[in-house]
């Protein structure tokens, strides 16, 4: 009997410590590319997944969160992020995409 309750002891506390040592979940955020994007939405989707598990791309403007107007070629991104309604509120610029994705990620995780 002991041991049963020093099992479930055990359990508890390693799930306990699991859950302590997770990531923030943050809540599913839905972007609509920009139609003046130049940047495949299929290049900025595949970066999203890694980097921001709880956004997604939705092609219909009424269900997004924000519009990513997203420019650039190699080596020079620019990024601008509009709240619904049409407010721009955030901007990024960096020479690679991924680091535009994840700066436009961590400004999205921040207000939610």
């Amino acid at each position: 009997m002991k041991k049963a309750i020093g099992i479930g002891l055990l359990a508890g506390i390693l799930g306990f410590a699991g859950l302590a040592g997770a990531a923030p979940e943050h809540r599913p955020v839905k972007i609509v590319m920009s139609p003046a994007s130049n940047v495949p939405t299929a290049d900025v989707m595949k970066n999203l997944v890694n980097k921001c598990p709880n956004v997604t791309i939705t092609l219909n403007p009424k269900e997004s969160n924000y519009m990513l107007d997203a420019r650039g070629w190699t080596g020079y991104y620019r990024f601008t992020l509009y709240q619904k309604g049409g407010s721009a509120t955030f901007s990024t610029r960096t020479q690679w995409l991924s680091n535009s994705v994840k700066d436009v990620c961590r400004f999205i995780n921040s207000q939610n």
